[in-house]
This record gives structure tokens, sequence and C-alpha cells, in this order.
């Protein structure tokens, strides 16, 4: 008896200090990921919305443009800033930090596409006050779909760049994906592996691999920001990246396609694997929007082509 309580104790002692040596890793790692500091705000910058404080900016004067970054836990509104500077010559534009990104509040809570799409539509009504033109990246497009079919008086003109096949939309939670999703969320063990996940070399990774069309046009600055995105809120990142995994961030958008009737555009790179199957879905299911494959480039065009990109974006604005 005395031997199995020794043991009690013993295990016990050893997974409080091992609970505690993670604990301690988990946040130097988190606090040397933004010690640069190069995702700077100000406390003026953020609409205080229902689920946490959401970051932007508002730069240039003119009809509005709101930028929406891609929905990864690597991203930000950094990635259109190439872009502002041309922009805000002619228009008023927006750029946001999603819930759960960059310098947004990372709520503790399951991400859904419904959520995007709140978030959106009352940034609109709440800080904007006007029909916008919205211009998206990668996953955003999906929810920026359904919030202009909810409440199609905030919206004008919608462009796309890269937006997710409707088939990977469709894709829901699973027994496995939920699993993963619960160890994610867990304090200190679930942080430590989330760390694991987001570390340099991955981020590294992801633009070689997935984001450029040359990986050789990849900048330092690109991979630290990424990587202090990821970072940002202490571990609190897990939570997007959880439902991210989990498919709650997935939403079957076929029906709103098909009944919006406000001019649609989409940007696809030549290097995006799956251009011609995400073109010719869409199309299908609303034959009035325009489609455009941009030359050399693949993921983020914001960031490698920026030109290349603004050309298009000005057919696109000035229509």
């Amino acid at each position: 008896m005395k031997k199995h309580r020794y043991k009690l104790i013993t295990t016990g002692i050893l997974f409080t200090t091992a609970t505690a040596i993670i604990h301690f890793m988990n946040h130097l790692i988190s606090t040397t990921a933004i010690m640069k500091d190069l995702l700077k705000s100000t406390a003026s910058n953020y609409y205080n919305w229902r689920f946490g404080k959401i970051y932007y900016t508002k730069q240039g004067t003119g009809s509005p443009v709101l930028l929406i970054h891609d929905l990864t836990i690597y991203s930000s509104a950094y990635e259109w800033e190439a872009l502002v500077k041309q922009l805000e010559k002619n228009h008023t534009v927006y750029c946001i930090d999603l819930p759960g990104c960059g310098r947004s509040d990372k709520q503790h809570i399951t991400y859904t596409n419904y959520l995007y799409v709140q978030a959106i539509s009352d940034f609109i009504k709440n800080v904007i006050h006007e029909r916008t033109d919205v211009i998206t990246s990668g996953f955003s497009g999906s929810f920026t779909i359904l919030a202009c079919h909810n409440e199609n008086e905030l919206f004008r003109k919608i462009l796309m760049i890269n937006p997710p096949a409707l088939s990977q939309l469709n894709k829901i939670p699973t027994k496995r994906s939920k699993l993963y999703k619960s160890f994610l969320e867990l304090p200190v063990f679930g942080t430590l592996v989330y760390n694991m996940m987001v570390c340099q070399s991955n981020v590294q990774l992801a633009f070689t691999e997935d984001y450029l069309y040359n990986p050789f046009h990849i900048k330092a600055e690109w991979l630290d920001t990424y990587y202090e995105a990821a970072h940002k809120g202490m571990g609190s990142g897990r939570f997007l990246f959880s439902s991210l995994l989990g498919g709650y961030t997935n939403n079957n958008i076929v029906h709103a396609l098909k009944n919006i009737n406000n001019s649609i555009f989409i940007i696809e790179g030549e290097g995006e694997l799956t251009k011609s199957e995400v073109l010719s879905q869409y199309v299908e299911l609303n034959p009035a929007i325009e489609t455009y494959i941009l030359k050399e480039a693949k993921h983020l065009p914001q960031l490698e082509s920026p030109e290349q990109l603004l050309d298009c974006l000005s057919v696109f604005l000035d229509d």
C-alpha cells in the first residue's frame, strides 16, 4: 500500500515538474517570436466587436475598399502592405486582422465560417458605414460570399484571389478532426503541439511550397512577420488552428454563389495546382463571374508580384 502511494506521489511530482517546464518553454517561444514587434498596433486602431477587438487600419480618401487577408494562423493585414500605398491614392482603404489572427483578439472559442460572416458585415455597418468593394485572399472569399448573400446592401463588387475549391468547403468535422481539436485546445500540452507546428521551418515551408511561384523571391521579413502573427496571444492562436483543422470554418456557399447579383471577379495564380477546377466550379454556378489567371504568381501575388496584381485591381475598381 505504501509502495503504491509512493509511486502515485512520484508520478504526480514528475508530471507537475514536466508541466511546469513545458509551460516555461511555451512562454519563452511566444515571447521570443514577438520580440521584433513587426506587427505594430495602436489602441485607436481597434473595433470593439462582440467576440473581441478587431484590429484595422484606414488610409486614403475616396470610395471604400476593404482588404481581407487569407484565413490561416500565419495571416494578418500585413500581406496587403505593398498594395495599400497605391490604392489609397483613389480610395479609402480598410485592412483588418480577422478575429483569431494577427493583432486582433484570439478568443478561446470555436471559430466558424458564420462567425466571420458576422464579423465582416458588422465591420462594414459599424466602421465603414457605406456600401463597400471587397477584395479577399484565399479562404476569406467563402465567408465574404455568404455575407454578401445575407446583407447585399453592404457590398458592391467582390474580387477573390485564389478562393478555395467548393469541394473543400463541403467537408464537415469528423470524429478524428474533433479529437485533434480537443487536444490542441488543451492548456500547456496543446500549446506545445501548436508551437511545434508553427515553428519557423514550417513557416518557410509554407512560403516555398504553397505561397510563392518562385521560392527564391522569399524575404526574411515575410517569414518573421508571419511567424510573429502566429505567436501573438501567447499560444491562443491554437484555437483558430484547431477550428481550421477540425473543419469548423467550412461552409457550403453554393446557394449564395448562385443567387448573388453583385459583380464578382476571381483571380487565380498560374502556379495554383487546382486553378482550373476552382474557376470551373465557380463559373458553372454563376456564369456572370469574370476570371483571370495571373502569370508567374501563386497563392500570395499581393506579396510576390504586387505590381502585376495592382494592374488587375485597377480594372476591377475602376470598372
